[in-house]
């Protein structure tokens, strides 16, 4: 038997975007094929009627429904769609424990299991049905549009390939057999100090207090979790981040690899000063590489755009919400 756990959520507004006065917004609850209970944010148009098209979003890696997936959630919900967004496995208001792990199969599921909610949602039209992924939540909404012929339409924002940059480090440059032996050494000793301390250890998250001599990816970061601009209590980002081990199948589990045979419509948006724009860049060449299926594949480079810009749209508000609505309207149709 499907059973869901009954989870506490907060009814207060606690994002760090403000409610919007165009859409009813309502918590929601649904269970992946682990028996992991998911908490979403649903945002519907206010005032809309019938079944309408849906976009189920998620990420960045190691932030909360509260931050940036609930602001895209919501602004495409101004623009007519029915949207989640969701806190993956282990992770915010979500279920799961031990608490703070990843797995690139759980959340690639609990992907699938949000596309399953809104199926059988009285309000979604099931054949128009998308999903939405920023930084390391792009990969995994690849990966699931790899998997799940149900999604119609994927959009990644921003991608981070979390597997990619676990075995081969930022910028590839920890790309050896040698690195990766001692980055498993490290973890497969850290596992038993953990189970002798009865504890798991937090990685800490975005580094706090700054240091001066940062490069400027992490200045990044700590611009949008260490500040007002992106802090959430609940986000692992903006606090303790993931176990140590936390990411650990990460290593040798690449997720893209059947990305070349997705038949559905895929947009991955980048800005192109971002120190991440090698993953959509390569990515998107990997997608259409001896493929059938290209008519429907785009890369959109923003000028100018680091990678938090599209968390929030930063000071210029980059985001191409146009561009985000008009693509879902060629393809949820």
């Amino acid at each position: 038997m499907i059973r869901k756990e009954e989870l506490k959520l907060v009814t207060d507004w606690d994002k760090t975007f403000p409610l919007s006065d165009k859409v009813d917004h309502s918590k929601v609850t649904f269970v992946n094929r682990y028996g992991i209970t998911l908490a979403a944010d649903m945002y519907i148009p206010k005032d809309s009627e019938g079944k309408l098209p849906a976009v189920a979003v998620c990420g960045p890696f190691g932030a909360v429904k509260e931050q940036c997936s609930g602001l895209y959630a919501q602004t495409l919900a101004e623009r007519g769609f029915l949207t989640v967004a969701f806190d993956p496995s282990f992770t915010g208001e979500s279920s799961g424990t031990p608490r703070y792990m990843a797995s690139p199969d759980i959340n690639t599921e609990d992907f699938m299991a949000a596309v399953d909610f809104l199926s059988l949602n009285d309000r979604v039209d099931a054949e128009r049905i998308g999903i939405l992924g920023i930084c390391g939540w792009g990969g995994m909404a690849v990966n699931t549009a790899a998997l799940d012929t149900r999604i119609k339409a994927t959009i990644a924002v921003t991608m981070y390939d979390m597997t990619r940059v676990n075995a081969k480090g930022y910028f590839d440059s920890e790309d050896s057999e040698d690195a990766r032996y001692a980055k498993k050494a490290s973890m497969c000793a850290r596992r038993l100090e953990d189970l002798k301390d009865g504890e798991y250890t937090l990685g800490g998250g975005v580094v706090d207090p700054l240091p001066d001599d940062a490069p400027f990816f992490v200045k990044d970061y700590y611009d949008y979790y260490k500040t007002s601009r992106g802090y959430h209590e609940r986000s692992l980002n903006s606090n303790g981040g993931w176990n140590v081990i936390g990411c650990e199948s990460f290593i040798n589990q690449p997720i893209l690899k059947y990305s070349n045979e997705i038949r559905s419509a895929v947009l991955l948006i980048h800005g192109d000063k971002a120190h991440s724009c090698y993953f959509s860049k390569d990515a998107y060449e990997d997608m259409i590489k001896d493929s059938k299926y290209t008519d429907n594949k785009e890369l959109m480079l923003i000028p100018g755009a680091v990678h938090t810009d599209l968390y929030d749209g930063g000071e210029n508000k980059v985001i191409p919400f146009d561009k985000i609505e008009s693509f879902y309207r060629e393809y949820l149709k």
